[in-house]
């Protein structure tokens, strides 16, 4: 078992639900950054640090109870291909946390802040290995590499972060099986930490790379022997998915495991990785207005991917409190 408790556990008690952030790439795109780079968002990180600090007190004060570092595509290879050393490397890992921590803590120092809140999380960013490749396969989940080097490859990023002053571990858009296994892995052989694990999922049953998304959630948090819970895994869902496809994915999900479940989407937009922009998708889906039925579905955790910003988190974060919640998960009950 855990030795720690599972960090979300005083948010679900108190209000019903953890409400993450939403797109820290989009946030700085809209205040002028050109994000198309084989670093993506890790490149403001090396560049303009303050405007990385700036966008996590933005999502703080929009009503975020967690915030991501911008390390989802910041990798120890990605940083010795743009000429930092190892060491530099850590340090802008560290640097990362250090922005993220000492956003959380300068709002949390605010009375006026800690009306009717709890202390904000920092989960540390674990993009997929798709992410480092910078070609779009975190979308189609077909790497080069199996399960045994995926752990290899995440280890030395993961180790670094995991030893860091962060309350979560944050796996996101996980595109294949194989890579939710390595993922899983790690978080089980670092005691004390907990973290999530989600899926980018190419429809509304299957993973990008077609594994069925019951099958890889059991797989997320379960033991090998599928009978014990896998050890610190505080939630388990989807990300960077449209709004559309959310709801039969948490219905899928939700048959095969008792873990809270996390559903941040993206706009409904589709990416192209050849251009690096996001193209029109499907008529707009409004993930605010789907959010509370997501939290009936079982969502505890929520919030927003690509696309999506500091007025969406804030917007979400005002739909949530005025439906229905249980403080003990017993079922829906009407706020009083």
């Amino acid at each position: 078992m855990n030795p720690t408790p599972n960090p979300f556990l005083p948010f679900f008690q108190r209000q019903g639900f953890v409400l993450l952030d939403g797109g820290l790439a989009t946030a700085l795109e809209a205040k002028g950054f050109d994000l198309r780079d084989p670093l993506w968002s890790a490149r403001v990180l090396l560049e303009a640090p303050e405007a990385v600090r700036a966008v996590h007190t933005e999502y703080l004060e929009a009503g975020a109870d967690c915030i991501a570092t911008v390390t989802y595509q910041a990798t120890f290879p990605g940083f010795a291909a743009r000429g930092l050393s190892r060491s530099a490397a850590e340090e802008a890992f560290r640097r990362a946390v250090t922005l993220a921590v000492e956003a959380r803590d300068d709002f949390w120092s605010r009375p006026a802040n800690r009306e009717g809140r709890l202390r904000p999380l920092v989960a540390a960013s674990v993009g997929p290995y798709g992410a480092f490749l910078a070609d779009g396969s975190e979308y189609t989940g077909r790497y080069d590499l199996d399960e045994q080097a995926l752990v290899a490859w995440h280890g030395p990023r993961w180790r670094l972060l995991a030893s860091l002053p962060v309350d979560v571990m944050a796996c996101e858009t996980v595109p294949s099986l194989a890579e939710a296994r390595a993922l899983a892995r790690l978080l089980g052989e670092t005691p004390g930490r907990w973290g999530w694990i989600s899926f980018q999922c190419r429809d509304d049953v299957h993973l990008a790379d077609g594994t069925p998304v019951e099958e890889a959630a059991r797989a997320a948090t379960t033991t090998a022997t599928a009978s014990l819970p896998a050890p610190g895994v505080a939630a388990v869902g989807v990300n960077c998915v449209p709004p559309e496809r959310v709801s039969p994915l948490l219905d899928a999900m939700r048959a095969v495991t008792a873990s809270p479940l996390v559903v941040y989407p993206n706009a409904g937009e589709t990416y192209d990785p050849v251009e690096k922009v996001w193209r029109p998708g499907s008529p707009a889906v409004d993930p605010v207005a789907l959010a509370p039925g997501w939290r009936r579905q079982g969502a505890r955790v929520l919030g927003g991917c690509c696309r999506t910003g500091p007025g969406t988190i804030q917007a979400m974060r005002s739909a949530l409190l005025a439906s229905t919640w249980d403080p003990m998960g017993r079922g829906e009950r009407p706020l009083e």
